[in-house]
């Protein structure tokens, strides 16, 4: 899975449109190799992002758990924590 596309499933408060395109153009940018597609690609480029982004609120809306939600400011020190541990301190 690319490191840059987080989960965004179960959280308070719930993930954002802007969160949910983010990991739609990451998506299409490791699909497709391009990180800016060229001007001959950039509909079709533009066109995925949108189609994935309409699927992931489809699936986050759909999914159902019974674990409770996760806090987003725990898992990100959770996060912070284990870079400290890989990268160390600057």
């Amino acid at each position: 899975m690319c490191r840059n596309i987080k989960p965004l499933f179960n959280f308070e408060p719930p993930a954002t449109r802007n969160e949910m395109h983010d990991a739609a153009l990451q998506f299409v940018r490791k699909i497709s190799g391009y990180s800016a597609p060229s001007k001959v690609n950039e509909a079709a480029f533009h066109e995925a992002v949108e189609d994935i982004e309409k699927v992931v609120r489809k699936l986050l809306k759909s999914m159902e758990t019974n674990a409770p939600p996760k806090d987003r400011e725990v898992e990100a020190a959770k996060h912070r924590e284990r870079s400290k541990l890989r990268f160390g301190t600057a």
